[in-house]
């Protein structure tokens, strides 16, 4: 069920180009944007790792035979007020303009040693961290000692390679998940080229369309246009939902905060401001899509900023147009002026809509009244932490989490 007129709710693709106008009240004339429909626009675009969970979450579903994906083509970083290219892998560290002549040797290393670590082969990584310390246990720190590299290495290592949102990481997270996200990233780009980063065409709202279709197949209905009136419980359960007088019974209820705000709390805000360009973003080779990471440090800030460009490859707007997200948490009471790093690399923008939304998280796990919430969708333009928050929902409602050894199918199988 679905309180909304179209698919995907605040995940949606906007289309024709009109409605992006309208829900923002911004009145423009339209006529040098080309046909509307040629326009889909995401509220929230988010880009999926080509070998990460949520794609092979996807292929097991079997929705990936109702959706077409492409890569993105450029992973950047910004550092030292400038772009770079992000480099995964040794040869690439040899030729980045990233560090310097010197680093250059030390992330290689460290990228080389990387790739050949296998947790349950010591020999692999005891070189690095020698009895009694372990890959398991003792933090990624250990690892960018031994090899020298400099704090702009950990800081696009962290942030454009792990994709971690902050440098807590460091410290708390055991070296092998640090690792583990590295050899994701590498295998990603290994696996179409350019960057790691997949995005379906015609934009996210393909998703959740896809998923109606699927349902369909086996039976399921999806309702648009259903307002949920009230979450019917007895005895501290849930029984069913409530909506224009009839109630559809059931055990469990999946649904966003939206749909339970007394079961959520408030945990921050995200700013966000779509653009449209008609030229590429300055500096990044003229690509058609990317996406270019601002590391919290490299702008004074404790949350980092997201850059992400899709064009008419991924079939979301007409030639010579490109849609651009900046979005960042929200750490101050002017959270428009805390996009400016990342507006500031776009060149002229056309037209620009900035949206400032609550961030929710459920109060607790579900178990006891069987709603099961997901938390709101973050700053940045992936879904790694998405992934995250559906593979912890799955073992809460099934009780063990999910079996990635069934997955026998690749994204090039369909």
């Amino acid at each position: 069920m679905d309180r909304n007129n179209y698919y995907g709710a605040e995940t949606t693709s906007i289309t024709p180009l009109e409605g992006l106008f309208e829900k923002f009240n911004v009145k423009a004339d339209l006529q040098a944007f080309g046909r509307g429909r040629d326009w889909n626009v995401d509220l929230i675009p988010k880009f999926l790792m080509a070998d990460g969970k949520l794609v092979k979450l996807l292929v097991h579903t079997g929705v990936t035979k109702y959706l077409e994906f492409k890569s993105i083509e450029e992973s950047y970083v910004y550092d030292k007020k400038a772009i770079h290219k992000v480099p995964s892998n040794a040869s690439e560290a040899l030729t980045t303009s990233l560090v310097s002549l010197f680093e250059k040797r030390r992330l290689r290393n460290l990228l080389q040693w990387v790739v050949d670590v296998d947790p349950q082969n010591p020999s692999t990584w005891s070189n690095v961290y020698p009895h009694p310390k372990s890959v398991m246990r003792d933090s990624i720190e250990v690892a960018f000692q031994h090899f020298g590299v400099d704090e702009t290495t950990k800081n696009f290592v962290g942030h454009a390679v792990c994709l971690y949102t902050d440098d807590s990481y460091k410290q708390k997270a055991p070296a092998i998940e640090v690792i583990t996200k590295m050899q994701l990233y590498n295998h990603s780009v290994n696996r179409f080229g350019k960057s790691p980063y997949l995005y379906p065409l015609y934009g996210l709202g393909e998703l959740p369309q896809s998923f109606a279709r699927l349902s369909a197949v086996y039976g399921g209905t999806y309702m648009l246009n259903k307002p949920v009136d009230e979450i019917v419980m007895e005895n501290g359960k849930v029984v069913g939902v409530k909506s224009e007088g009839e109630v559809a019974r059931c055990d469990k209820v999946i649904c966003d905060p939206s749909y339970a705000p007394d079961r959520v709390r408030k945990c921050g805000q995200v700013v966000r401001a779509i653009c449209i360009l008609n030229h590429p973003i300055p500096n990044v080779k003229n690509a058609l899509s990317s996406q270019i990471i601002i590391p919290q440090n490299q702008v004074g800030r404790h949350h980092d900023i997201y850059v992400s460009c899709v064009s008419h490859p991924h079939y979301v707007c007409p030639e010579k147009f490109f849609i651009v997200l900046v979005a960042t948490t929200v750490e101050t009471s002017n959270p428009h002026q805390e996009l400016q790093p990342g507006l500031q690399l776009l060149g002229r923008i056309e037209h620009i809509f900035y949206s400032v939304a609550d961030l929710f998280e459920p109060i607790d796990d579900g178990k006891s009244s069987n709603i099961y919430i997901s938390k709101s969708y973050d700053a940045s333009t992936h879904f790694e932490s998405t992934c995250t928050d559906v593979l912890e929902m799955y073992e809460r409602i099934t009780g063990h989490p999910f079996d990635f050894s069934k997955v026998t199918r690749n994204l090039e199988d369909e």
